[in-house]
C-alpha cells in the first residue's frame, strides 16, 4: 500500500516514467478502502484467527480479499490527462479494457461491469479503485485468480448490521475466481495482461529502485502500519 504511494509521488514529481507495476501478496490480507469503517467491514476475530494481517490503501472502494498464489493485483501510475474528458465510470472502463482483452483471449467470458468490476456471467472476477492527486492518477486493480468463496462471507461482513454510522459500505457481489474458466497458471496470466497492454501501449521492464523501497519502508512504519491510520474510522 505505501509503495503504490511512493511510485505515485514519484511520477507527480517526474522521477518516474508513467508505470504498470504487477504484484502478489506474501500473506492473507483484508484491504480497506480509504474511507471505510473497520468495525464495519472486517470481522477482526476471524482474520486473526485465519491469520489474515489487516491493511489500508489510499484509494476508495470496498473491502478486497488477498491471498498469497490466489491474487494478483496490478497498479497504474500515470498523468491523469489519459482519462482527460471521461467520466469516473468511463476512466475504470477504459483503464481495465486492456484485462478484459486478456481475459477474453485466454478464453474467458469477461466483460466491464460499472462502476469498476470485471465480470464473468458467474459473478465478479475482479475490483478496481483510483486515489487521484496533483493531476496524476493512480489505478490499481485486485484478481481472484483462485478463491474460497466461503471466506468472504467470514472475513468480510457485507450484508451485516451496521456497527458504525461512519464510512461507506462493501457491496454484496459474487465472487467468480479466473481458476474456474482458465487452466493457464497464475505466471501464464500475468504474462497474458502484460502482452495484452503493450499491444496499445508501450512498455519497458523496470522494476522498484532500492530508494523506492526504502522510500516505502519508512512510510509503512510512519503511516501505513499505524494503529492511527488502519483505524482511521473505527
Amino acid at each position: 500500500m505505501a509503495l503504490d504511494e511512493v511510485l505515485l509521488n514519484r511520477v507527480i514529481r517526474g522521477r518516474r516514467p508513467p508505470t504498470l507495476r504487477f504484484w502478489r501478496w506474501t500473506e492473507p490480507a483484508l484491504v480497506l478502502g480509504s474511507h471505510q469503517s473497520v468495525s464495519n467491514e472486517v470481522d477482526l476475530d476471524e482474520a486473526a484467527r485465519l491469520g489474515f494481517t489487516l491493511t489500508r490503501r489510499m484509494s476508495g472502494g470496498g473491502t478486497m480479499l488477498c491471498e498469497p498464489g490466489r491474487t494478483i493485483t496490478w497498479s497504474l501510475y500515470c498523468d491523469a490527462e489519459v482519462v482527460a474528458g471521461m467520466s469516473f465510470v468511463d476512466s475504470f472502463h477504459v483503464l481495465d479494457a486492456f484485462a478484459v482483452e486478456a481475459l477474453r483471449q485466454l478464453g474467458v467470458d469477461a466483460s466491464y461491469r460499472p462502476i469498476n468490476d470485471i465480470v464473468s456471467p458467474r459473478g465478479k472476477i475482479a475490483g478496481a479503485a483510483q486515489a487521484r492527486r496533483r493531476h496524476a492518477l493512480l489505478h490499481h486493480t485486485t484478481l481472484a485468480y483462485a478463491m474460497d468463496g466461503d471466506l468472504v462471507p467470514r472475513l468480510i461482513r457485507i450484508g451485516r448490521e451496521r456497527l458504525s454510522q461512519k464510512g461507506i459500505r462493501s457491496a454484496e457481489k459474487t465472487v467468480s475466481p479466473l481458476s474456474w474458466f482458465t487452466n493457464a497458471s497464475l505466471d501464464e496470466v500475468i504474462t497474458a495482461l502484460t502482452r495484452s497492454f503493450e499491444e496499445a501501449h508501450w512498455l519497458q521492464l523496470d522494476g522498484v529502485a532500492d530508494a523506492e523501497l526504502r522510500e516505502a519502508e519508512a512510510l509503512v512504519e510512519s503511516r501505513y502500519a499505524t494503529r492511527e491510520w488502519l483505524f482511521r474510522l473505527p
